[in-house]
């Protein structure tokens, strides 16, 4: 049996018992699950290995979470919007003019954090390494064409949103978005989680068991598979991971604000706790009320070119669906990340979810290790009402 490590309120028990489930079942190699309450932390549990050579997941193991880097991302856009330096109205262009090239003119930064733009995929596709050089990244989406015409359907941008993002964040700030989330975001709050991992941190970080075919895979499920032609394999296909990348030091120093943060359940919570608050943690303010609920403003609701299912799009984050159903409350969102991280977060129960692994579940969607998590979370609130 696995030994299960760190603290849980009583009430929270119904969250380590399927957290040792997943466990005793093999689903997990490590992982970690944090669970906070009014910005106190009433869940914070590791178990496993770290590796396959039987490396303990430590206290202070760190992951790559892949897309959940997505809520740090747009945590960073939502704060300059709310200082009043970045207009979520506004062409892209308005701040990074060469963006207006072939048609695009006309995109707004909302478009961007909604997964409206119409740049699901890079056009030509890249390699993975080219996504190390912002300027050469930055350059390639600016040249490049939309796949529809923005605003009128979503499609995931799995990798593009964040180097959208980063580039907008530069030519507004004169900082990488990586350098502004650990100035003005991680060391206020003193979060261990990472846009662009120091050599330093090298040792801590646990390596992801990545599925067999990669993210591009024609075997992989996004919506029952990766069909020839279909946007899903269009768009992961433009820059194809493996899942081995994160092992590599130019992935971790890279600032890839989309896929390649690196952290724990308990940093996630611990900023996520912010935004759950209303905006304030521990004295720590990050976004005043007014702009954490500019993540519930609906930026499409539908089918989801690339994920191929109905989804709603928030600002930044998704929002609660018949068909993702974490919360049942209706001011809560969320995000995960390939191969099975979710963070919740939820403005009715000032609550946060955490669940990073390194045991990669295959699929973009359908992975129920993190949603038990979350179900469990919420079943111990309900029980203590």
């Amino acid at each position: 049996m696995t030994e299960i490590h760190g603290t849980c309120n009583e009430a929270f028990e119904p969250v380590r018992t399927t957290f040792e489930k997943h466990f005793e079942e093999g689903l997990e190699q490590g992982a970690s699950v944090a669970v906070t309450v009014g910005g106190e932390p009433v869940v914070d549990l590791w178990a496993g290995d770290a590796d396959d050579h039987g490396r303990p997941w430590e206290r202070d193991t760190i992951v790559n979470v892949y897309s959940t880097t997505k809520t740090m991302a747009a945590t960073c856009m939502l704060m300059l919007a709310d200082r009043g330096r970045l207009d979520f109205d506004a062409p892209v262009a308005s701040y990074w003019p060469e963006f207006a090239a072939n048609g695009k003119d006309a995109v707004l930064v909302r478009q961007v954090m909604g997964h409206t733009a119409g740049l699901a995929g890079f056009d030509p596709p890249i390699s993975p390494e080219t996504l190390y050089d912002q300027d050469v990244v930055a350059a390639h989406l600016a040249a490049q064409a939309p796949w529809w015409e923005p605003g009128t359907q979503a499609g995931y941008h799995a990798i593009t949103q964040g180097q959208l993002q980063a580039e907008i964040v530069r030519r507004v700030t004169g900082q990488t978005l990586g350098t502004f989330f650990r100035t003005e975001v991680a060391e206020p709050l003193g979060a261990d989680f990472h846009i662009g991992l120091p050599a330093s941190e090298d040792h801590r970080v646990a390596d992801l068991v990545a599925p067999a075919m990669g993210i591009a895979g024609r075997g992989q499920p996004v919506e029952g598979g990766l069909a020839e032609g279909s946007m899903a394999l269009r768009t992961l296909s433009s820059c194809p991971l493996t899942g081995l990348e994160p092992r590599t030091r130019e992935w971790r120093a890279a600032e890839l604000p989309a896929v390649n943060g690196t952290g724990n359940a308990r940093s996630v919570g611990r900023i996520h706790s912010a935004l759950a608050c209303g905006g304030e943690v521990d004295g720590v303010r990050l976004l005043s009320l007014a702009g954490v609920e500019r993540v519930l403003e609906l930026q499409s609701d539908g089918r989801d070119r690339v994920l191929g299912v109905p989804m709603r799009h928030g600002m930044g984050f998704g929002l609660m669906s018949e068909l993702i159903p974490l919360s049942p409350n209706p001011r809560a969102f969320f995000w995960g990340g390939w191969g099975g991280s979710i963070a919740v977060i939820d403005l009715d129960a000032q609550m946060t979810v955490s669940y990073v692994m390194n045991r990669m579940a295959p699929a973009l969607l359908g992975d129920l290790r993190g949603a038990m998590l979350t179900f469990a979370a919420y079943q111990s609130v309900a029980a203590a009402d």
